[in-house]
């Protein structure tokens, strides 16, 4: 059952980067469970303009809420980004960091 499960989750993540997950009551057995799909917040493009220090987090790679901290603060500061690219500005963002979130980063 574990190494199903686990096997499911690789596909799907390798797939299209939802996760699946079965939820098993004290009454029902292994065949008896479903797969439930849950959103994770690497489906959707997070906005560099809009989103929260906390959305930002979750929604790119390599970034901690400190780093998230320091976009929202620099996009306060000087007003929204015009392009990704821009990031770059802000103090401990990279090249490299901005090139690995490239699909997930929007306006």
């Amino acid at each position: 059952m574990v190494k199903s499960t686990f096997q499911a989750l690789c596909v799907t993540l390798a797939l299209g980067g939802a996760v699946y997950t079965t939820g098993l009551a004290a009454a029902e057995s292994p065949s008896e469970t479903q797969a439930t799909q849950v959103s994770t917040p690497q489906e959707g493009q997070v906005s560099i303009n809009s989103a929260t220090a906390e959305q930002l987090a979750a929604g790119m790679n390599g970034i901690g809420l400190k780093k998230a901290q320091a976009i929202v603060s620099y996009r306060e500061q000087y007003g929204p980004f015009t392009a990704i690219e821009q990031l770059k500005e802000v103090p401990g963002i990279g090249s490299a960091l901005i090139e690995r979130n490239s699909a997930r980063l929007k306006l």
